[in-house]
């Protein structure tokens, strides 16, 4: 005998709560339908659901087994709505997040954290990658956000851009580094200490370029090249090597009293961090919810950020 599931829920409803009225409201029914379908289920079943004249209503030991099968069917479809209510209102769903290893490590993961202690249904899943590698990956449904410096973006590539914080990189170097004791740097200066290289498809490669050429040096010394970002602060802790970095990455570190920022000014990338999505994709909640965190987030650092910019006496 096959059993219509939604009578097995509406017999659950019934006896979670003791009375026809109270499981029908539970359910979104009217008590009439709900009565109706008991009774439809008893005579099709031969056997009475409920023992007569007991208040509440007290199921019978096959009343009671049927809606033990109705309650995990009733549970689910609660769950299911949930989630449905969750997805819609940004509290539940996947965020597909790629980006620029420095931001992502030294700043997004932060931001992430603080977006799942109000989202905890959601999920992050983050990969690392530079703009062609995060534009690829946003036209072919990869991820849905890529977080990375943008020059220009080409029209007609499909994709939008939001800025969330101007470009402005700093030489960095370990807090006990001997320049830090000059009072005026130069050119020379820079020369005479090994340099860590960006990694090859980092904007701050081609940036690092244009400063040797600004200031008239056509080669440098680099002792090591290619490091994730951890890396890269561990060699400098333990090293006299100076690099390029974006001065929010190092506003970032401050804390953990690694590295900081030479009093060296240069002149900087006409270039802004932001996130990078599809034009034209049917918007996600928690997707927008993140994004929307993310920018918000980076406000406040921004003004952060420039306090902290205009308490070093740059010189050049």
């Amino acid at each position: 005998m096959k059993l219509d599931e939604r009578h097995l829920v509406q017999l659950a409803a019934v006896v979670q709560t003791g009375s026809v009225t109270e499981g029908a409201a539970l359910i979104g029914l009217t008590q009439p339908a709900v009565s109706r379908t008991l009774a439809m289920l008893e005579k099709r079943l031969g056997e009475p659901l409920f023992h007569k004249g007991r208040r509440p209503l007290e199921p019978t030991a096959l009343g009671r087994a049927l809606a033990d099968h109705g309650q995990v069917m009733l549970a689910a479809s609660r769950k299911a709505s949930e989630l449905v209510d969750d997805f819609r209102h940004g509290q539940g769903g996947v965020v597909r997040l790629g980006g620029v290893p420095f931001f992502m490590d030294a700043l997004i993961a932060g931001m992430i954290a603080e977006f799942q202690h109000a989202h905890p249904s959601v999920r992050i899943d983050q990969s690392y990658g530079y703009l062609p590698d995060l534009s690829a990956a946003i036209l072919a449904d990869r991820i849905d956000i890529g977080v990375c410096p943008i020059d220009i973006l080409d029209e007609g590539s499909g994709l939008t851009f939001q800025e969330i914080l101007p470009a402005h990189n700093v030489i960095a170097c370990g807090i006990t580094h001997p320049l830090l004791l000059k009072r005026k740097i130069t050119a020379a200066d820079l020369v005479a200490y090994p340099w860590i290289a960006p990694p090859s498809g980092s904007p701050l490669l081609s940036d690092l370029h244009r400063i040797l050429l600004w200031l008239g040096v056509s080669e440098i010394r680099v002792r090591y090249s290619g490091g994730s970002p951890l890396s890269v602060v561990n060699y400098m802790k333990a090293t006299d090597a100076l690099t390029v970095l974006p001065h929010s990455v190092v506003f970032a570190l401050r804390r953990d009293k690694a590295i900081t920022a030479l009093p060296f000014d240069f002149p900087q990338p006409e270039r802004a961090l932001g996130l990078l999505r599809l034009a034209a994709a049917p918007r996600a909640p928690a997707v927008d919810a993140f994004a929307a965190h993310v920018g918000n987030s980076f406000a406040t650092l921004r003004h952060l950020i420039k306090r902290h910019e205009q308490a070093v006496v740059w010189g050049a």
